[in-house]
């Protein structure tokens, strides 16, 4: 089975992510910048990955030379992370419904609790996912 990494880069922390070609969600964290290349080395050797989607914010050449310079043989995808910040939140909402009387108001106008870049990593990996696929399908 092909598994796919997926980060969205930050200067304090990382939305992590790995998924099954299929689209399954092996695992899905937050996690220190700090400690990046540790997670990573873990999830490479755990799942054999050979290919890391890289998302193309502000901080994603600096990840990306700190992760070449860690991890060489890995190859790393810049994806476009155009709207994933708006589009994890609502993903947010649906795995994490609010309660009370917060279910009164429309998750539109409401920020989770907690940060979302997780679930950016999740997005990024299905793009390049899709991506892929609608290359095979043209072959």
């Amino acid at each position: 089975m092909r598994y796919i990494a997926a980060i969205d880069p930050g200067k304090d922390k990382c939305g992590f992510a790995v998924l099954a070609i299929q689209g399954e969600i092996l695992l899905q964290d937050v996690i220190q910048t700090a400690e990046l290349i540790e997670k990573l080395r873990m999830a490479v050797q755990k799942y054999s990955l050979r290919c890391l989607v890289l998302g193309n914010g502000t901080t994603s050449r600096m990840a990306a030379q700190r992760i070449q310079g860690a991890l060489p043989k890995l190859e790393i995808e810049i994806v476009d992370e155009y709207r994933t910040t708006e589009i994890a939140r609502n993903e947010y909402w649906k795995v994490h419904p609010p309660g009370g009387w917060r279910r009164l108001l429309p998750v539109t106008m409401q920020v989770p609790p907690v940060p979302v870049d997780d679930f950016v990593a999740v997005l990024l990996a299905r793009r390049y996912i899709k991506y892929i696929s609608s290359l095979e399908k043209k072959a």
